[in-house]
């Protein structure tokens, strides 16, 4: 199953915290990382967050600082924490993935809702 799968989603209130969780093989995310996507409703889809193979981290400008993604060895997965939550934020989370010699083809999971409001 190289298809990702996200969770951990839910509603919460601005300045809340909640903690999503990919699950990826770790063969894939070992050799070619994970990143973090979002997607509201009539938006583009827009990048959030990289974890790379050697384990550089980046994120957006919006959400550094507040965000950080990392690999959770004991569940074996790939998290983003997210802090100090905006409603702005509020989105769908999505996980991509590769696969490949040259880590050439991807998989997107079906994505976890996060909704920030007062």
């Amino acid at each position: 199953q190289l298809r990702p799968v996200e969770s951990g989603g839910g509603l919460v209130q601005p300045g809340e915290s909640l903690r999503l969780s990919c699950t990826v093989p770790r063969v894939t995310s070992n050799k070619c990382g994970v990143d973090w996507y979002r997607q509201d409703s009539g938006k583009e889809r827009e990048w959030v967050s990289s974890l790379s193979a050697d384990g550089t981290t980046k994120y957006a400008d919006s959400v550094k600082g507040r965000f950080t993604i990392g690999r959770d060895k004991v569940r074996d997965t790939v998290y983003l924490q997210l802090n100090s939550l905006k409603p702005e934020d509020t989105a769908t989370y999505l996980c991509k993935t590769y696969s490949g010699g040259y880590c050439d083809f991807t998989y997107w999971g079906q994505g976890t809702q996060v909704n920030v409001s007062a």
